[in-house]
């Protein structure tokens, strides 16, 4: 399944994707991970959220950021939830299509059973229709 938190920049999407993934911690039973751009908000994440930042790696376009994502679920077998903050920018999908990469993530998602949560910077009206169902928080 994938959640979007769909908004455009400064509009609080992020402190909305903390919020969430600190009150999921205290009932999933399998690990999560909250991949971010930097580690501006290590200190606002439950210490059992395992936080990747995404700029240590040489990630350079959308098909290396599925691989990322692959990689880090090939890794743990407990993990039921990834959060994405930042997804256009830390996904390289700014100004892009988003579609081929939420298809992927769906399909990783039904595979391997995870919950996607994405902080999309664009309006709710905006986004591609294969995801204005999947929007759960629009600011």
């Amino acid at each position: 399944m994938i959640q979007i938190i769909a908004g455009r920049k400064g509009k609080g999407k992020t402190k909305q994707l903390l919020d969430k993934v600190n009150a999921e911690i205290k009932t999933t039973h399998g690990n999560i991970v909250y991949i971010d751009k930097s580690t501006k908000h290590m200190y606002e994440l439950n210490n059992r959220v395992r936080l990747i930042t995404i700029s240590d790696f040489p990630v350079l376009n959308s098909d290396e950021f599925i691989g990322f994502i692959c990689g880090v679920i090939s890794q743990d077998n407990d993990l039921e939830q990834m959060y994405l903050d930042s997804f256009l920018r830390i996904a390289h999908l700014e100004g892009m299509d988003i579609t081929p990469t939420l298809d992927k993530l769906e399909k990783i998602s039904e595979t391997y059973n995870i919950t996607f949560v994405l902080s999309v910077s664009m309006d709710e009206s905006e986004l591609p229709e294969n995801a204005k169902s999947k929007v759960i928080i629009s600011l």
